[in-house]
């Protein structure tokens, strides 16, 4: 699949807006912990990638009802869904000058078929893009960071109406932050997510 910039301007992927707050004490904070002793720009990405997946749990399988979607609040709770992780590690990430994008991908919710947009990143290294996915591992998700081929946490089933999304988003897409935003918890939220962009 071809990975589409949403801008041509590679600057709009390191900026910081009110979700990937990069400027943000706590961001900085982190970030300059994570990257005491890594060699380069390639581990500490790495670095800051296992952080996010393996240090701050998916509030659906921590079953945690509280909704984060600013990148500090995320790195500062310690908790948040897909969308909220991807924000973290975008801050992070570009907190370091690696310019990282927002991505999305349309899952399969539950049996019944219904349908919910998970949130990934996107990082660029020698000149072209590669998707991780910080969602955090469980039982049957095994994602890695990876430049030599996508480890994410689920492959699309196109047969189930599943779609990888090219775009690539400098800011996060407006349909899933408003969600965010406006849950009062995750139980709300997840009716709110959308099914589609």
């Amino acid at each position: 699949m071809e990975l589409i910039q949403n801008t041509p301007d590679l600057s709009a992927y390191l900026a910081a807006d009110e979700a990937i707050d990069h400027e943000h004490p706590v961001v900085r904070e982190t970030a300059d912990r994570l990257a005491e002793g890594v060699a380069d720009s390639y581990a500490y990405a790495r670095t800051a990638y296992e952080f996010v997946r393996d240090t701050i749990p998916h509030s659906q399988d921590a079953g945690d009802l509280r909704v984060t979607w600013r990148a500090s609040d995320v790195l500062r709770l310690r908790t948040g869904i897909c969308h909220a992780k991807a924000h973290a590690l975008a801050a992070l990430l570009r907190a370091e000058d690696i310019p990282t994008a927002l991505c999305y991908q349309r899952l399969t919710l539950d049996e019944g078929g219904a349908h919910m947009v998970h949130g990934l990143v996107a990082v660029r290294f020698n000149g072209a893009w590669h998707r991780q996915d910080p969602r955090g591992n469980k039982p049957g998700v095994d994602a890695q960071f990876s430049l030599a081929g996508e480890r994410l946490a689920f492959p699309v089933a196109p047969e189930a109406n599943e779609v990888d999304y090219p775009v690539l988003y400098a800011e996060p897409h407006p349909v899933v932050l408003s969600a965010l935003k406006a849950a009062p918890d995750r139980p709300w939220l997840w009716k709110a997510l959308p099914t589609a962009l």
